[in-house]
């Protein structure tokens, strides 16, 4: 806490007190999981403010497709908090790479189906061009999200097994 003020060290607790405020992480915020993350948040975004600028309410698939890319867009963002604040480290005892991984893949499951489902369920010949032209475009960004979320998945895949270390050369020590 050296970069800390005496007036924020007497708010935030005696200099050795485990109540730090928490900091942003920048190797966070270079990494591709930080990258991918910021993508997936923002064609989320794009799938469901498009969706919801239509008379999706008169077709049940859509319904299916807002609540996927809503839930998502929820919990990636607050993935992408917890990782950026590095509050990950303060619940050391639930294995963030497995929870990251199983997630990724939940969500590209889940967003293959809102893709085909969106997808299925645009008609050219609809009776408000605009809603063709929108749900069209949320289509295409659900397809480019799930896409995303499949790239998330094999880089926490990747994270969870160590990046292709196994436990014989990650123990080996110099004792010369």
């Amino acid at each position: 806490m050296a970069g800390l003020s005496g007036a924020a060290r007497t708010r935030s607790g005696s200099p050795g007190s485990s109540a730090a405020l928490p900091a942003l992480d920048g190797a966070f915020l270079r990494s591709p999981l930080a990258g991918l993350m910021g993508a997936q948040a923002v064609l989320g975004l794009l799938v469901w403010a498009l969706i919801a600028d239509t008379t999706y309410h008169l077709h049940a698939a859509y319904g299916w497709v807002m609540f996927v890319s809503i839930f998502f867009w929820i919990v990636t963002v607050l993935f992408f908090v917890t990782y950026l604040l590095q509050l990950q480290l303060r619940f050391y005892a639930i294995p963030w790479p497995l929870v990251l991984m199983i997630f990724n893949a939940v969500a590209t499951v889940l967003y293959i189906t809102a893709f085909v489902t969106c997808a299925a369920a645009v008609q050219p010949t609809s009776w408000r061009q605009w809603d063709y032209n929108r749900r069209a475009a949320a289509s295409f960004f659900a397809g480019l999200t799930m896409i995303a979320y499949g790239a998330s998945t094999f880089f926490s895949f990747r994270a969870w097994k160590g990046f292709g270390s196994n436990a014989a050369t990650s123990q080996v020590t110099d004792h010369t």
